[in-house]
């Protein structure tokens, strides 16, 4: 009889194109973790994750679930899994889940981190983690933007798919801005994200730290519903799913 399991894992997204498994591409998150559980197994097994990364996006909470069966122990399965995946991933934690349980539909909530590097030399080795800027923006002005994002609102104007045919409406009830020492850190915490939204968020943002539009126009820029007027889509390698909430 086959059962639900629930996975917690982390990944650097750096060379793959994204979670969701495609044709024909191997460099799949989602694509790796059933090529080693099928194996595992004996037969295809389908792994469900709490959302869809994007290429070159990392992870150190993503949660996933697969029904299974298997005559071995949670940790088994977990030290098989490191065996045989890559070194790019990894399966913090396994446990059987109730009959129930779908990571994504399940999901209550997700926290992302977005890393900027703002010091006078080039990060060696934090490189494909951070989004390295010239300078160090305004802060404060990227505070009292950020306060006009938060809460309830039809986030159109920041997602990147132009053919969204579900509801563009998220909730999000915290954007913390930090800098410390050479890094600067928003961390976003919302019910869901559309695709590209914190990456364009944080690109809006940054367009007000470096005074190319005021906070004050981003209640305007929420009302258009319009993707074209919002700031770029920040690269993808600054971005990493910290927790999923259930």
């Amino acid at each position: 009889m086959s059962v639900n399991y629930k996975m917690i894992l982390q990944y650097d997204g750096s060379r793959f194109y994204g979670w969701e498994h495609q044709p024909g591409q191997e460099m799949t998150i989602q694509g790796k973790l059933e090529s080693v559980l099928s194996l595992m197994v004996g037969e295809p097994v389908e792994v469900i994750g709490a959302g869809r990364t994007d290429a070159g996006v990392h992870a150190r909470g993503m949660v996933a679930n697969a029904r299974f069966t298997t005559d071995k122990t949670v940790e088994e399965i977990r030290d098989y899994m490191n065996q045989y995946l890559p070194d790019d991933i990894c399966v913090r934690d396994v446990r059987i889940a109730a009959e129930g349980f779908h990571s994504r539909y399940k999901a209550q909530g997700k926290t992302y981190q977005y890393t900027c590097y703002v010091g006078e030399t080039k990060p060696v080795f934090d490189r494909k983690y951070v989004y390295v800027l010239e300078d160090v923006p305004n802060v404060a002005a990227m505070r009292k933007a950020a306060e006009y994002l938060m809460g309830t609102h039809d986030f159109a104007s920041f997602c990147g798919n132009p053919r969204m045919k579900k509801s563009t409406v998220r909730m999000v009830d915290r954007i913390d801005i930090e800098l410390n020492g050479d890094y600067l850190r928003l961390t976003y915490h919302g019910s869901g994200f559309l695709q590209y939204m914190v990456r364009i968020l944080t690109g809006t943002l940054l367009e007000v730290g470096f005074g190319q539009r005021d906070p004050e126009s981003i209640p305007e820029l929420i009302e258009a519903k319009n993707r074209s007027l919002a700031g770029p889509t920040a690269p993808a390698k600054g971005l990493c799913l910290l927790k999923v909430d259930y």
